[in-house]
């Protein structure tokens, strides 16, 4: 198991617990709101049999005094209707709200009001029947209290700002560490292409050595010699340059991918055949030493997935519609499940045994980042192949015959 998906199985054990507290957490509110109902419940029944018994014994002082006691200490938003759904009494409602003013110093009683919160009453709980002093019989209504209210919604609340803090934290944890890393990572880049930068020039200072010494001007070894020295070179711009904005430029994005093809074919086995095809005139801004990587990383990958014999083909072709540049590289190899598309792009993530897993991971992040454009598997069938696209940005395309300078279709 590679270090990514460690970390992956870690994020996912993180999200597991953090699910199992918050769902405890619900159902320990759940817990109380439900017991805070049933006394509720039982301070209803206590208000109807109170509120029953003072009607019964309006003539007694002693007694409805002590029933007035009882009934302020069951503070309740209660409704008492006939019947027939007319009102015949209430308690505990919002006094200010019952009554509104006409003018000239008068009230009238707000029967929307009532009509409002005895519907909100019966959507909340059953009624309870009573009788009056004379035995007619009344239907009693209550509603939540205010508390049992905000007890009901407080715990998503919580959860939710308790997952808002968590997502805060994690953001600014991940990104201090990536950028620590990121650090980490141009500063040992940058120390690369400075110690790569000493013996680079003493072999450059022997290849003209040898060319003066043996007068092998003309000689083809030297010549590729001299290649791979270059090709140093800019191995070693590469890394000084990580971390730097790369500066974009307008390029042929045919003779770009052509000029790296032939210096990488004669590197690679006389088995694979390299064909590119396609437009020979659309341009592109790019950053040569970092675009000859993005195809220097999807070359290496497509030689590698062929086992014996096989082709390599890089299609360019342009999207006059969206002004586009499409790079298509297609090998004949052993091909990539469908479910592992987007997972070849995780850093870590390699099938040879002696991969860093780092190659399409560093192209991504070149493509999308350095260029502003994307890649992404297009095709792929097992035994039979894959196919990589890239998509960039074109810029102005000019006929390579006319020295006008004016744009095709203008």
């Amino acid at each position: 198991m590679n270090p990514y998906q460690k970390k992956r199985r870690w994020k996912v054990f993180l999200l597991v617990f953090a699910i199992v507290i918050g769902t405890a957490s619900v159902f320990y509110s759940d817990f109380f709101v439900k017991k805070m109902e049933r006394e509720e419940a039982a301070q209803f029944k206590l208000w109807v049999t109170v509120a029953e018994q003072q009607m019964k014994m309006y003539d007694n002082e002693q007694l409805t005094g002590i029933y007035d006691l009882l009934k302020k200490n069951t503070k309740m938003d209660v409704i008492v209707t006939n019947p027939d759904g007319s009102i015949y009494a209430w308690d505990g409602l919002d006094t200010t709200k019952t009554f509104y003013d006409v003018g000239d110093n008068e009230k009238t009683y707000d029967s929307l009001y009532f009509v409002r919160q005895l519907d909100k009453m019966r959507k909340q709980h059953r009624p309870a029947k009573m009788t009056d002093s004379e035995g007619k019989p009344l239907i009693a209504y209550y509603k939540d209290s205010f508390i049992l209210t905000q007890l009901r919604f407080f715990p998503y609340i919580q959860l939710g700002v308790i997952g808002l803090f968590i997502l805060a934290a994690y953001v600014a944890f991940s990104s201090a560490r990536r950028a620590e890393q990121d650090q980490v990572w141009v500063g040992m880049a940058k120390e690369t292409a400075h110690q790569l930068g000493t013996p680079i020039s003493s072999l450059m200072a022997w290849v003209e050595l040898m060319k003066s010494k043996f007068d092998a001007e003309e000689d083809p070894l030297i010549a590729e010699m001299q290649n791979d020295i270059h090709r140093l070179e800019i191995i070693t711009d590469r890394f000084s340059k990580i971390g730097s904005k790369p500066i974009l430029e307008d390029h042929v994005v045919f003779l770009v991918v052509k000029n790296f093809i032939d210096y990488f074919k004669i590197r690679t086995s006389d088995k694979i055949n390299f064909v590119i095809t396609g437009d020979k005139q659309v341009r592109a801004m790019l950053s040569i030493p970092l675009f000859d990587w993005v195809i220097e990383n999807l070359l290496k990958n497509a030689a590698n997935a062929i086992e014996n014999e096989g082709t390599i083909t890089v299609n360019i072709i342009e999207n006059l519609t969206k002004e586009e540049v499409f790079i298509d590289v297609t090998d004949t190899g052993k091909g990539i499940p469908r479910s592992k598309f987007d997972t070849v792009f995780q850093p870590g993530y390699t099938t040879r045994k002696r991969g860093w897993g780092l190659g399409l991971s560093l192209t991504k992040r070149m493509v999308e980042n350095y260029h502003s454009g994307q890649i992404f598997v297009k095709d792929s069938e097992l035994g039979k192949g894959t196919t990589f696209r890239i998509i960039l940005k074109s810029s102005i395309t000019y006929e390579p015959t006319t020295n006008t300078g004016i744009p095709r279709g203008v």
